[in-house]
């Protein structure tokens, strides 16, 4: 039997926000695989290290997380008014598949520093020294990221004095806005509220009626109140995904919320759609210890947001969710804004099992339907390795 040498690939492995993920430029990728499809997902997962039946993703670059488990193409964009193209793919811990249906937030604060890094930017844009201003074109979701990126002696600034709960050392500061991050015509949903409601009912079997706000702006979003399923909103990542009940009864709801929402036609199908929507719970502000051990105190925090991604509870936040908490959280009514205190605002910190996050963001509603015009909030960003990275060609 004769084996192949493995494939040596351009890729850089870079944090963004509280994520990591392998970083490649199209045009490096294989001619087969600059195109969607199987051979594309395929690459993808043996980089990553998935399938993998043990779940640890040992013979890959991925964390056996879903922060940790994430790919990103990027290409020079050919839309006019923006800067590059950024393609996410999610790729699966233990099933063979890479979901295509959402974005993520907190990778897209490390999409603008590699563009610079390979020279995908034209050099005249740059300034020497401040802040370049980058526009993104998230090719997932159809929706407009414009970044700011610190700059020094003509490089990205990587390092700074920022600090992000849920990453344990301090940064350079990244501003994300993201514009007009509700659904719409490019991406696959329709209005922000897909139901036409601020508040659902959703009749789980096995755990009741439950109210939820069902939103699509920054990512899908399925928001219950964490009392109504047994929980206080002071949770840590042990106290649910430690308990594998639970965290199947969280999968049905997200699979009726995305019923709900339009997003499958058979709860079957949520089984193949693990990226979106998500599966939020949360309540009014208390006091807790966070992960790290910090205190978060009642006083400076305006509610708790526990989310759920690819089926355990995340560590942090995910950068698109926090856009769906942002935005829900201005809409007067929905069940985050009614955790946050009620009322109008425009922006909420919130606390998760972290730490605390801040997000702003501007709606408005006209003719009886909300919409959200800008969501902003502040990440960081850093190259952890570049080089190549060797793929066995499987496919």
């Amino acid at each position: 039997m004769s084996f192949l040498a493995q494939l040596r690939i351009p890729a850089t492995y870079m944090r963004g926000g509280t994520s990591k993920g392998v970083f490649f430029s199209l045009d490096d990728l294989p001619l087969e695989t600059q195109q969607p499809g199987r051979e594309r997902d395929a690459l993808l997962m043996r980089v990553i290290g998935s399938p993998d039946p043990y779940g640890k993703q040992i013979d890959g670059m991925g964390g056996a997380t879903s922060s940790t488990s994430k790919t990103v193409i990027v290409s020079p964009s050919r839309r006019p008014g923006h800067d590059i193209d950024y393609l996410f793919g999610q790729v699966s811990i233990d099933r063979p598949f890479v979901d295509w249906s959402g974005s993520c937030g907190n990778l897209s604060a490390a999409v603008g520093a590699f563009a610079i890094a390979k020279n995908l930017i034209p050099f005249g844009q740059l300034p020497e020294n401040g802040v370049a201003t980058i526009r993104i074109w998230q090719a997932n979701i159809g929706k407009t990221i414009i970044a700011k990126i610190p700059m020094r002696d003509g490089e990205v600034q990587e390092l700074g004095d920022f600090e992000l709960d849920g990453v344990t050392f301090p940064a350079a500061e990244i501003e994300l806005a993201f514009l007009d991050p509700a659904a719409g015509d490019e991406g696959e949903g329709g209005a922000m509220f897909p139901t036409g409601n601020l508040v659902d009912e959703l009749d789980v079997p096995g755990v009741g009626v439950l109210q939820a706000t069902l939103i699509d702006a920054g990512i899908p979003t399925v928001f219950i109140d964490a009392e109504s399923v047994g929980f206080k909103g002071t949770e840590l990542q042990d106290d649910i995904n430690s308990d594998a009940e639970v965290l199947k009864r969280f999968e049905l709801i997200r699979a009726y919320g995305a019923l709900r929402m339009g997003f499958i036609s058979t709860l079957d199908e949520a089984a193949g759609r693990q990226h979106t929507p998500k599966v939020a719970f949360v309540s009014k502000p208390q006091a807790y210890v966070s992960s790290s051990g910090k205190p978060v105190y009642r006083d400076e925090v305006d509610l708790l947001v526990r989310a759920l991604s690819m089926g355990k509870l995340h560590h942090a936040m995910m950068g698109t969710a926090a856009v769906a908490i942002g935005t829900a959280a201005a809409v007067p009514g929905t069940l985050v804004n009614l955790a946050a205190g009620g009322g109008q605002r425009e922006s909420v910190c919130f606390g998760h099992p972290s730490g605390t996050l801040r997000v702003g963001a501007s709606v408005e509603c006209i003719d009886g339907l909300w919409t959200v015009t800008r969501a902003v909030m502040s990440r960081s960003a850093r190259v952890l390795m570049e080089g190549v990275i060797c793929v066995p060609k499987t496919w």
